[in-house]
């Protein structure tokens, strides 16, 4: 028996966000604020801003963050990278990463970190094939009730930022859409 590294993308993105959260759990404690975080306000001529548009999805505030994320990207993600190709896949998850950090920046003001809005966009690509032949399979309802709940109850609870990432994966899914046709 072999095992195959089946999903570049998704499974290089899972080990470098796990890296991130054990090296900030660790050795460098501030890791994951200096630069895997958008802050509420960007320098636009920073280059380390403009990386932490697109890299605040691998940073994590701790481990539940983090597994709860990497339940739905190892889940969906594999089947989606196969459906679309990595290249297409990780241009969507860029996307997705930088119409949040956007979001947060224009909306809300605050520190952002966490992969739920790529979670989002995998959870509404899986439902692309679906919804375009006119049918809503109740299992992604349930899905998108479960994952839209969570995310909103920790928004209210501690951060309205958490709010963009959803964005995000609105914005993510709908270029998957149009990237699919």
């Amino acid at each position: 028996m072999r095992i195959r590294y089946n999903a570049p993308v998704i499974l290089t993105f899972s080990l470098l966000a796990m890296l991130i959260l054990i090296l900030s759990a660790t050795l460098w404690p501030r890791l994951a604020q200096q630069y895997f975080t958008v802050s509420g306000y960007v320098n636009w001529s920073s280059i380390a801003d403009w990386f932490r548009l697109f890299s605040h999805p691998l940073g994590h505030a701790g481990w539940a963050q983090l597994t709860s994320n990497l339940a739905f990207i190892l889940l969906l993600g594999p089947l989606l990278e196969a459906r679309y190709g990595s290249w297409r896949l990780l241009l969507l998850m860029l996307l997705t990463a930088l119409a949040s950090g956007l979001l947060n920046v224009l909306l809300f003001k605050a520190g952002l970190m966490g992969a739920s809005g790529i979670a989002f966009m995998l959870i509404l690509l899986a439902a692309m094939d679906d919804l375009r032949a006119g049918i809503v399979p109740l299992t992604f309802i349930l899905l998108a009730i479960i994952f839209l709940g969570h995310e909103v109850t920790l928004a209210l609870r501690d951060n309205f930022a958490q709010l963009a990432l959803l964005g995000g994966g609105v914005v993510g899914a709908v270029f998957g859409l149009l990237l699919r046709r």
